[in-house]
């Protein structure tokens, strides 16, 4: 795959590096913060060739690559420049809070997840080897592998400042100093010795700050506008040296007289309200995480989850959240795995073998953009038998010892309850893929076999029937609707179709039957064939501001139309200069009633020619 080639289209097609006000990846999505939405093209980078998906979500406009992110993030950066511009460049975007919330905390713990997941693998098989005595537990080697695996998370304070300065815009480097003073080894020491410590006369709680999530995120913050006090009002000269200067020397002692107390208190209350619903009810817990951690995911909202995850290890040693969503991502490979055996399409059945070898390792995109989501039945399937899983694994009491990626290689980090987790896991696995078999889906047929299908000698030979046909109730060039500017028509929201460029600016009845819904704006019509396809024409896309302008109607709610009758006229050359697309998407909304809806046009068309037949 050509990297730079796929980094140089994104760009483009998202409005410019202009518009770009930040860029960071996870796992799989290269996540955009843009300046200006409306200039991103969603439907042409979901047409480039490896990208899975586009989604938006948390204020943030995400492009799902799948493994090759960080070769696609790190071309971007290449090309772009955006590294150095991001420092000081305001977002200029606005938001409700909850959306600046989750942006907030995927900006901070997304850069480091590989890291963290890496970071739980071993602990987990460390205490495998020493569970086991493979290795001595009190010996060198045990202690130099936890010391591999524990440093992650006993110095978090000083990696969360590194993204935490990132995502607030703070220098780095005093936010590096200012973590390392929460964790440095004489007031460790004192802590421990349970010293009475004072500054200036005010006691100092002190508190254990290695592991901690709250603590210095929330320090972070409140240096932004200390640190953006102080270059305001310090003359150039000095800024450099005085800047830092009164921020450690404000920061450290406020954050361990106030901040750090309020941030640990705040951790204790989170894990504590955390364990009391889960003791209301581990099985029902795990079957609610079970049942919607991929929605959650789809939307961007499981990022809520992380600072509760990480902070259940940090206080009790131990979280039970990445035991229950772990069977949820089995499933959704499971399911994919059953798409494999089922499909007869060449390219899913490829797609959804390669997404089941990337849900095993933890990263479900692949399987719920490319494969479970568009085919409905198997995502349907694989949330159900994740909440099935979630509950055994809840039932169970299983809890995991780390943060990590939910994949068939962590399965040792759930140290607690592990042999129901892999119950739990290999169940959620397993039955969705025999059930994705047994009940199948319906299939949309590649492009090739679709024109094959229509042209066959044999069609008449074969259980497909065709119910209905729509003619064309426009002149112009076929477009597919994956091609049109408009997310709900390009993604087909509404239903299946075509979209048509008109060439003249009359519009016919496609078929017999009633018209349902006239717009008072006279810019879209929906009609009811006499068989009972419902059929909506929309001139033009965002035409509805007009308010009818440039528009006539000849029908009314209710009025019985033929095949052929003139419905609507609007003015091409007048709705051109006032700047609207006129591209008409014909869809049935009614597509689900029907096995498939097969566009028989391509190209130009004229009026009253067959353009698409509904099959039963």
């Amino acid at each position: 795959m050509d990297f730079q080639n796929l980094a140089k289209e994104i760009v483009d097609n998202i409005g410019g590096k202009d518009n770009i006000s930040d860029l960071y990846h996870c796992a799989t999505r290269l996540r955009f913060t843009l300046k200006n939405d409306d200039k991103a093209n969603r439907s042409a980078i979901e047409k480039l060739d490896g990208v899975i998906t586009v989604t938006e979500s948390g204020g943030m406009f995400q492009v799902v690559i799948g493994n090759n992110v960080a070769k696609v993030h790190d071309a971007i950066m290449e090309q772009t420049g955006l590294e150095t511009k991001q420092a000081n460049t305001e977002s200029g975007k606005n938001g409700n809070l909850f959306e600046k919330f989750i942006d907030l905390l995927s900006g901070i713990f997304s850069p480091v997840l590989g890291l963290l997941a890496a970071s739980g693998l071993i602990k987990g098989l460390n205490f495998v080897l020493g569970k086991y005595e493979i290795i001595d537990p009190t010996g060198g080697t045990y202690r130099i592998i936890a010391a591999a695996g524990d440093s992650f998370y006993y110095f978090m304070p000083i990696i969360l400042a590194i993204t935490a300065a990132r995502k607030f815009k703070v220098n780095q480097f005093i936010a590096v100093a200012l973590a390392g003073g929460l964790i440095y080894p004489d007031l460790v020491n004192a802590l421990n010795a349970k010293e009475a410590l004072s500054f200036l006369g005010i006691p100092v709680i002190l508190a254990k700050y290695s592991s901690t999530v709250i603590p210095i995120i929330i320090a972070i913050w409140i240096l932004k506008y200390v640190e953006g006090f102080f270059s305001k009002v310090l003359h150039e000269s000095i800024r450099n040296l005085l800047t830092p200067f009164f921020c450690l020397l404000i920061m450290l002692p406020l954050t361990l007289l106030a901040i750090g107390p309020v941030a640990i208190y705040t951790s204790g209350l989170i894990a504590s309200g955390y364990l009391f619903i889960y003791n209301l009810s581990p099985i029902i817990s795990g079957i609610v995480l079970g049942a919607c951690w991929q929605i959650l995911v789809i939307f961007g909202l499981h990022w809520g989850f992380v600072p509760v995850m990480l902070n259940n290890i940090t206080v009790y040693g131990k979280d039970s959240i990445n035991a229950m969503i772990g069977p949820s991502v089995a499933a959704q490979s499971g399911a994919a795995l059953g798409v494999f055996f089922k499909t007869k399409d060449k390219k899913l059945k490829s797609l959804s073998l390669s997404a089941f070898f990337a849900g095993l390792m933890g990263i479900t995109e692949p399987a719920v953009y490319g494969v479970t989501l568009k085919l409905k039945r198997p995502f349907i399937i694989a949330c159900t038998m994740g909440a099935i899983g979630g509950g055994i694994a809840g039932g169970f009491g299983s809890a995991a010892i780390a943060q990590v990626q939910k994949s068939i290689l962590t399965i040792p980090v759930v140290a607690h309850g592990m042999t129901g987790y892999i119950i739990a896991y290999f169940f959620a696995l397993i039955g969705s893929c025999i059930l994705t078999i047994i009940i199948g889906f319906k299939e949309e047929l590649s492009e090739n076999e679709t024109t094959n299908a229509v042209k066959s000698k044999d069609i008449e030979d074969t259980p497909i029937i065709a119910r209905d046909s729509i003619y064309s109730p426009l002149s112009g060039n076929v477009k597919s609707l994956s091609e049109i500017n408009d997310v709900v028509f390009a993604g087909g929201a509404m239903g299946k179709g075509i979209a048509i460029v008109p060439e003249d600016g009359k519009v016919y009845s496609p078929v017999d039957g009633t018209i349902t819904m006239a717009f008072p704006t006279k810019h879209a019509y929906g009609i009811t064939s006499t068989s009972g396809a419902e059929i909506l024409i929309h001139i033009g896309l965002d035409t509805v501001k007009l308010n009818g302008e440039g528009f006539i109607s000849f029908v009314d709610t209710g009025s019985n139309v033929s095949k052929g009758d003139l419905i609507a006229e609007f003015d091409i050359p007048k709705l051109k200069e006032l700047g609207y697309d006129l591209t008409t998407p014909i869809v049935v909304t009614n597509s689900d009633n029907y096995l498939d809806i097969l566009p028989l046009r391509k190209g130009k068309v004229v009026h009253g020619e067959e353009t698409l037949s509904l099959i039963v």
